[in-house]
C-alpha cells in the first residue's frame, strides 16, 4: 500500500472541521493528548509499517519546511 496524500474525503472541509472541533474546550496538554491518541488509533488502522514510516517522514519534512519559512519571514 502506498501513502495517499490526496484528499480521500468527499467533503474535506467537513473532515478538517471535525478535527478542529474535537479540540474545542481542551487545554494545550489535553489537545496534545488527543492528537497522540488519534495518531496511534489511525496508525493501527493503517496497519502498514512502511506507509507509517513514509507518513512520519513526510510530516517531519513539512514541519521542517514550515519552520524554515517562519525563520525566513522573521529576517
Amino acid at each position: 500500500m502506498a501513502l495517499s496524500t490526496s484528499s480521500n474525503f468527499a467533503k474535506p472541509d467537513d473532515a478538517f472541521r471535525a478535527l478542529v472541533e474535537a479540540h474545542h474546550g481542551l487545554d494545550d496538554e489535553q489537545s496534545a493528548d488527543l492528537d497522540a491518541a488519534l495518531v496511534l488509533i489511525l496508525a493501527n488502522h493503517i496497519g502498514d509499517l512502511d506507509v507509517l514510516k513514509e507518513a512520519i517522514a513526510l510530516a517531519a519534512r513539512r514541519m521542517l519546511d514550515a519552520s524554515q519559512q517562519q525563520q525566513q519571514q522573521q529576517q
